[in-house]
């Protein structure tokens, strides 16, 4: 992938989450609609397809598996708005109905691309379940005194913009995520000096160390590329 293609899908992954949050879409429709996306583009070339046109789709998609359904209208109308924030609403005519009835192809043409597989194993369950232990490993005053929640969410949201979702197990992404918020905020798990087991073998078995820092890595990297997508 180029630099100039990961520029544009990571401008395109905002626009998801963007209009997703403008249509009250919860965060694992959001992931799945990310997901279905990447997806897509690791099949078909952005010289192939409009990706605005394909990340309008995702979300009305997703809406569909993930059981938080909106309106094609509704979708028409705030992806449009989102992505002409210079131009007045959309008006019923022509316009509105030619973007309704092409999201309504598109949608039958990316489920028959993906084989009709879209639906997920999202980490947002396993880093729930990781920070409740965590929660309970720490002192009361640690943890109320440090974002770790709050920080441990953004990083989950803020993955999707790279495709590390497409590499590497649910279960995994979030261990490293945890991982990179403990080592942001300067914490440590208690009495892991002495432990015979590391705190994230504990998550899980199969994960190492250079798992966590390659996704880690990758994370990083994410964050790079916004400041030179801005």
């Amino acid at each position: 992938m180029t630099d100039n293609t990961a520029k544009v899908h990571f401008r395109v992954i905002r626009f998801i989450h963007e209009a997703g949050l403008r249509l009250r879409l919860k965060s694992v429709p959001l992931a799945t609609a990310c997901i279905i996306y990447h997806r897509f583009f690791k099949e078909y070339t952005l010289q192939q397809y409009d990706p605005y046109l394909i990340a309008s789709t995702t979300l009305y998609i997703a809406g569909k598996v993930e059981e938080n359904q909106v309106t094609l209208r509704d979708v028409v109308n705030v992806c449009y708005r989102t992505l002409h924030r210079s131009k007045p609403p959309l008006e019923m005519g022509d316009m509105f109905f030619a973007l309704k009835e092409t999201i309504a192809k598109c949608e039958l043409f990316v489920l028959r691309a993906l084989q009709f597989r879209v639906v997920y194993n999202h980490p947002h369950r396993y880093l729930l379940h990781y920070l409740t232990f965590i929660k309970e490993w720490m002192e009361p005053y640690k943890w109320d005194e440090l974002p770790l929640a709050r920080t441990s969410w953004a990083l989950l949201r803020d993955s999707y913009h790279s495709t590390l979702c497409l590499q590497y197990k649910p279960q995994h992404i979030a261990v490293a995520i945890l991982y990179m918020t403990l080592e942001s905020h300067g914490a440590d798990i208690p009495f892991e000096e002495t432990a015979v087991t590391p705190w994230w073998k504990v998550f899980a078995e199969d994960i190492t160390l250079d798992i966590i820092k390659q996704i880690v890595g990758e994370l990083i990297n994410t964050y790079d590329l916004e400041m030179i997508s801005s």
